[in-house]
């Protein structure tokens, strides 16, 4: 029959003397506080956060970016679109994704090299109908691109037309 705790009455095996069971859990924190050993870490390297134009590579693509396009003629408003840009399932170095634009949604996909951005728009996922070139600004730490976008197949009201790209926060 089992007794109560309180009046239970078996022989318990001895905590080694002079610890106890505050003793030890405070062992176990404090070493816990220990820090670590960053060995096997890749480290951080300074300019990550910070490139310069000609460091931007396809990681620093990868987010979402706001597009403001000039207006095809004065008086107009500029057009924006949104870019949402990842990694490219297939070519290493480059980026795929979309852009969201006056309702419509096309494909993109591209790179940037030595501070060059060379983007492919395509509305059918086949053709290419766009093409987005332009450069890093200098000291904008990768989040700003300024350059040319051409359509294919310009048109009056859709001639080519000088863009800012500029990357948007991320939650973190």
């Amino acid at each position: 029959m089992a007794q109560h705790p309180a009046t239970d009455t078996t022989p318990r095996p001895a905590l080694p003397r002079g610890r106890s069971a505050w003793g030890i859990a405070a062992l176990l924190i404090a070493i816990s506080a220990c820090p670590t050993s960053a060995i096997g870490q890749k480290a951080p390297q300074s300019t990550a956060a910070c490139p310069a134009a000609a460091e931007m590579d396809h990681q620093h693509l990868q987010g979402q970016w706001r597009a403001e396009l000039q207006a095809p003629a004065p008086g107009d408003k500029p057009t924006t679109a949104t870019l949402q840009l990842g990694p490219h399932p297939e070519l290493a170095q480059s980026v795929r994704g979309t852009v969201a634009r006056s309702g419509t949604t096309a494909q993109v996909s591209g790179d940037v090299d030595g501070g060059d951005l060379t983007l492919e728009e395509s509305i059918n996922g086949t053709n290419i109908s766009a093409t987005w070139t332009g450069q890093v600004v200098d000291g904008s730490c990768g989040k700003e691109i300024r350059g040319t976008w051409n359509n294919a197949h310009p048109t009056p009201t859709t001639p080519s037309a000088p863009f800012v790209l500029r990357k948007q926060a991320a939650w973190q």
